[in-house]
């Protein structure tokens, strides 16, 4: 994970949020291939192909995507759109490996793939990474000043970077309340320094999302923040069912408050990764003969990464807390506040 940045810069980002000017698309076809979170999952597949979506009503392309049921489909999946797109987008670090491998097979083919980049680069990929940590470090001091109980919690789906970035996130923005307020809040399923933790060891099940969710309100966490992709949806239905005065869920990848319109006013809010603008941003590129192999970073400050509104808590979160919330992120994209330590 440690390639270093070649297209990350924040006005490159930011024309991509605002979609940019329409190009001719010269029948150019941008083919995305799912993790098996699917490509409905409320997540982050589902925001990469709202980029590409937004690509074809922006700028004309034609798109296709492939669901993988399983890790045995990526690698077919993959080969089948070779010669088919000018551009595969692959979605999720799980499908890092078979990537390359299509990749180093066939350097005419342009790839992209989300939540993966390669140290060195290829020079027919681009990868899509994203500062999580910046947000969820945000989302850790709210929950920090929100929980009624002194405790909340986490867990992940599988023990991989792209979902143990946020889980540091959250700790040390607890952390970091507890040190400015002289508080004693305790996080539950994950611990930054040791790397342990809680993990269901799938992107699936939302039965384990609920299991999981009622061991940590068990354990007295009235805020919860699941790391898994679908799963989490099982840990907002325990919310829903128990009221959010006893359980608030925090969303991942995706403001799950609109994507989630069943159980929307159990999330206090989301961490949210513009999967969607960084997606729009290389197809962009690979149309204007812009395209070259390097990584793409979203942060707090180019927009990649934010915290979402509070919706249905709006008016609970206290004024000071919204305050202080606000000049954190300003001081964090200032360098002044460190959200690795």
């Amino acid at each position: 994970m440690g390639s270093r940045p070649v297209f990350a810069k924040a006005a490159l980002i930011a024309a991509a949020l605002t979609f940019g000017m329409a190009t001719s698309a010269a029948a150019f076809t941008a083919c995305q291939v799912t993790d098996t979170g699917g490509i409905d999952d409320n997540s982050f597949n589902q925001t990469a192909w709202e980029g590409v979506q937004m690509a074809q009503e922006q700028l004309g392309i034609d798109a296709r995507f492939l669901e993988s049921q399983a890790e045995t489909d990526y690698m077919p999946n993959i080969n089948s759109l070779l010669g088919e797109c000018d551009l595969i987008v692959t979605v999720g670090f799980l499908l890092g490996d078979a990537t390359r491998e299509a990749a180093e097979a066939n350097p005419d083919q342009m790839f992209s793939i989300v939540d993966f980049a390669y140290e060195p680069p290829l020079p027919n990929v681009v990868g899509q990474v994203f500062a999580t940590d910046q947000a969820a470090f945000l989302a850790g001091y709210l929950a920090a000043g929100m929980t009624e109980t002194g405790i909340v919690g986490t867990f992940g789906g599988i023990n991989i970077p792209p979902v143990t970035i946020f889980m540091n996130g959250f700790a040390r923005g607890v952390d970091f309340y507890n040190e400015q307020k002289d508080a004693e809040v305790t996080v539950l399923g994950w611990d930054p320094e040791s790397e342990q933790g809680l993990f269901t060891n799938n992107f699936e099940s939302l039965d384990d999302g609920r299991a999981f969710a009622q061991n940590l309100y068990d354990e007295g966490a009235d805020i919860v923040l699941p790391v898994a992709g679908p799963v989490g949806l099982g840990s907002a239905t325990l919310a829903d069912e128990l009221g959010t005065d006893a359980l608030k869920i925090i969303g991942v990848d995706a403001d799950l408050y609109f994507t989630d319109p069943e159980r929307q006013d159990v999330y206090l809010t989301s961490i949210m990764k513009r999967m969607d603008a960084t997606v729009f941003q290389v197809i962009e590129m690979a149309m204007n003969d812009a395209f070259e192999g390097g990584v793409i970073v979203g942060t707090l400050e180019n927009g990649g990464v934010s915290l979402a509104p509070y919706h249905a808590f709006e008016d609970a979160v206290p004024a000071d807390l919204k305050a202080e919330i606000e000049q954190l992120r300003e001081d964090i994209i200032a360098g002044e506040v460190d959200v690795t330590q």
